[in-house]
Parts: C-alpha cells; structure tokens; sequence
C-alpha cells in the first residue's frame, strides 16, 4: 500500500507520495491559488525551467524541447501550445499539469529519472493519454518495471455521475466488447471502475481506476501504481472542484526530472 503525506510550504498544504520520493514533486491544494507553477516550482527546486501546456482534453504528450519554458516574470496569458501531457527529456526540467477534477498523473522512470505530467480527464482517459504518455518513457528506453504512476486527487466514482455513452467510450478504451457485452463485464471487475446510479441512463465513473487498468494492460503492476485517497469534489476545503462549483479554478501538480 502506497502513502501520501501532508506536507507545507509557507503554512499552506500539499500532497507527496512515497512511490515518488526519490523525485520533488507536489499535487497542490487550492490554498496555493493563484499562484502558478513559475511560483511553485520554488517550493520542488527554484531556478529550473518550468513547463506548461494548453490543456484541452485530448491525448498529445509533447516533450520539453518542442516547448518554450515559461519565463518568470511572463504573463500567464502568453500562447501555450496544446496538448495534455508533458515529457521532460532533460534533468532539473519541472513540468506542470493544472486539474480541477481530472486526474493529475505524475510518472517517473527510477533507472533514468526521467518524469511526466499528464492531465487525465474522461476524454483524455478515453483516448488513452496515459499509455500514450508510456510509449513516450519507452521511446527514450525505459523499461516498464522501472516506471512509477501517482495518480493525485480527483473526483471519485462515487459522486461523477456520466452518461452510459461516455462509460461506453471508457470501456472501448480498455478493448471491451461493448456492442456484444455491453458494460456488465467491467461491472463484474474487483474494484471496478463504474458504480450503479439510481437514474435511468446514468452510471458512476471512476477516471483513476480507468487509468490503472490501462496501465495493467500494458504490463504495469499494482505495486508501480499509486491512487490518492483525496475526491476534489467531496473535499471543499483542500480542492477546487469544477462540478461542485462550476468555476474555472485549479490547482497544480508538478514533478521534476533529475
């Protein structure tokens, strides 16, 4: 069982977990808004370049030298290319993911010390960012058995209520039959990742564990594997949470390379 800690930085909170210990890294809370990752990466390692992207619910993971590092005094508002996922090829390169329900994935190769930040909503989950994310580790050589995956603080099958058609999309991701079978085989999966919901039509989604067993199916075991015992939207106080508030508020997440 993996163990997320508590930690401060200027009296306010963030998350750690020890399958990244080797790595500095935060899942941060929204105590730390409005400050960015050019402010927050001095809470990991000050005066290492820091990378964002324009997020936008797909499934394309760029690599820190097809993107400009964020300057420190820039504006937030500058042009940010698009995609979901950030690769750091360098070591001292921060990358950022910003969630606000969706699921923040930190990776980190422990031969390499490569890392990644991946932003995982139902689309991006759907279109197997993650896994794409992985492909990107093995390019550069990693081997599967030396990845670790912390997936932070996100909404929870219990209270995301989706559509039967977006757990239909969830299912194809994981090769499911859904026009033989339908959704009763990813019912029948210990700890599945769909709930029954009283409303006709309507189910309860689990984003992480969507994310876990793509990674099982890729060859990732259990024990590489981290899920953080916090729900954005049941826990008003530490996070910001998009269907609780519908504001488009975030807080970040963000790993450095060594």
């Amino acid at each position: 069982m993996h163990t997320w800690h508590w930690q401060s930085w200027d009296g306010l909170p963030y998350l750690t977990c020890n399958l990244l210990k080797d790595w500095q890294h935060g899942f941060f809370t929204r105590s730390f808004s409005p400050r960015t990752p050019s402010d927050l990466v001095n809470v990991l390692q000050p005066a290492i370049p820091v990378y964002r992207v324009k997020q936008v619910h797909g499934n394309v993971v760029l690599k820190t030298g097809t993107v400009d590092p964020l300057e420190p005094s820039s504006a937030e508002d500058l042009p940010l290319l698009e995609a979901d996922g950030l690769f750091a090829e360098n070591s001292s390169e921060a990358v950022w993911v910003a969630t606000a329900d969706c699921v923040p994935v930190l990776i980190a190769d422990a031969q390499t010390g490569k890392v990644a930040a991946v932003h995982a909503g139902w689309r991006g989950t759907a279109a197997k960012i993650v896994p794409e994310a992985i492909a990107n580790f093995q390019t550069e050589g990693s081997q599967l058995e030396d990845l670790r995956v912390a997936l932070g603080p996100a909404i929870s099958g219990e209270v995301y209520q989706v559509s039967l058609d977006v757990a239909t999309q969830l299912a194809q991701s994981l090769a499911f039959d859904t026009e033989a079978e339908g959704l009763e085989p990813i019912y029948q999966l210990p700890n599945s990742p769909l709930l029954p919901d009283p409303e006709p039509h309507k189910v309860r989604l689990d984003v992480r564990r969507f994310n876990r067993l793509q990674l099982e199916q890729l060859g990732i075991t259990p024990d590489q594997i981290a899920i953080a015992p916090y729900c954005t939207y049941q826990d008003p106080n530490a996070f910001f949470s998009y269907r609780r508030d519908n504001l488009k508020k975030v807080q970040w997440s963000g790993i450095v390379s060594q």
